[in-house]
């Protein structure tokens, strides 16, 4: 009897761990585009971090923001040193919980929405965001995508008056990965 107590107790505890999963990865693919009808402005950085944790819904991402490429080098120098100044805000963070976990079955093959509520730091500001995100399981991979606007003068990133033509106020961002058991 008491064998068959310490089995299910272990079987109990296997079975919460199961549920209580820590997922993530180290190489999301953030994309970044402020592109106007005057000119496109693209960057993309594909070391970004992301954790969830699929029992609770939380979830928190960084990118680190030197690691943006430009397809134009003076681009990038200038997305670095004028407008993110990225030597004194190195990172941008989200940290947040799906609002609606259980919509989202991480055991069952099939595409989710989900939304998460949480504060998006960005250039030295934290602001309150609700970000809508699909996530994907399939075959036992867990995979997401999440889109995004931010208004540069939400977050104090000023754009000099001479190229305010060719820089969007508003930027996407698109965040994507598969996200592994850790």
């Amino acid at each position: 009897m008491k064998k068959l107590f310490f089995a299910a107790m272990a079987l109990l505890a296997f079975s919460l761990q199961i549920d209580a999963q820590k997922i993530g990865t180290k190489d999301a693919k953030v994309q970044f585009d402020a592109s106007s009808p005057l000119e496109p402005i693209k960057a993309t950085n594909n070391s970004g971090t992301v954790a969830l944790n699929t029992a609770t819904g939380d979830v928190a991402a960084r990118v680190l923001i030197k690691n943006f490429i430009f397809k134009q080098s003076t681009m990038q120098e200038h997305f670095n040193e004028n407008y993110l100044e990225s030597t004194k805000f190195p990172n941008s963070t989200l940290k947040g919980k799906i609002t609606n976990l259980s919509d989202v079955k991480f055991g069952t093959d099939g595409t989710y929405n989900a939304k998460i509520k949480g504060t998006l730091e960005m250039h030295g500001v934290t602001k309150d965001v609700e970000v809508p995100a699909v996530i994907t399981v399939k075959d036992g991979v867990t995979s997401f995508k999440s889109d995004l606007k931010i208004a540069c003068a939400d977050y104090k990133i000023a754009i000099p008056s001479v190229v305010a033509d060719k820089i969007a106020k508003d930027v996407k961002i698109t965040i994507e990965g598969a996200l592994k058991a850790n």
